[in-house]
């Protein structure tokens, strides 16, 4: 698969990511408003985790459209990609970051799915 392509999808996937912590971030308010005491410490945490992962949502959908944009110019001119090159500056570092977000955001869902109970 292309790079091009990978971004492309990474960020799609990402804006399904946005969108499912909207709609967290709407269930934490309301249970926020309905409970008090240990809910609500737990929701304070929630919120936290929620806004930490927006914005590291929102960087990387940044950085991967500088480096989609970075591969669209590459072939808009014809220029030969040094893959090596672009893949150590670029492409690895998203990587790993895309990972950690991953990672951090299935351990959020999870933990989240079971404060409602």
């Amino acid at each position: 698969m292309s790079l091009h392509l990978r971004y492309r999808l990474w960020i799609a996937e990402l804006n399904f990511d946005i969108n499912v912590l909207r709609i967290f971030g709407d269930y934490q308010t309301e249970l926020r408003n309905r409970k008090e005491g240990e809910t609500k410490s737990k929701t304070d945490y929630f919120e936290k985790q929620f806004i930490a992962l927006r914005t590291e949502n929102d960087e990387l959908r940044h950085e991967m459209q500088l480096s989609k944009m970075k591969l669209g110019a590459h072939a808009r001119d014809g220029r030969p990609l040094d893959y090596k090159q672009f893949s150590k500056e670029n492409h690895i570092p998203i990587r790993r970051r895309l990972a950690a977000y991953k990672a951090g955001f299935k351990k959020i869902k999870m933990e989240f799915a079971l404060i409602g109970n």
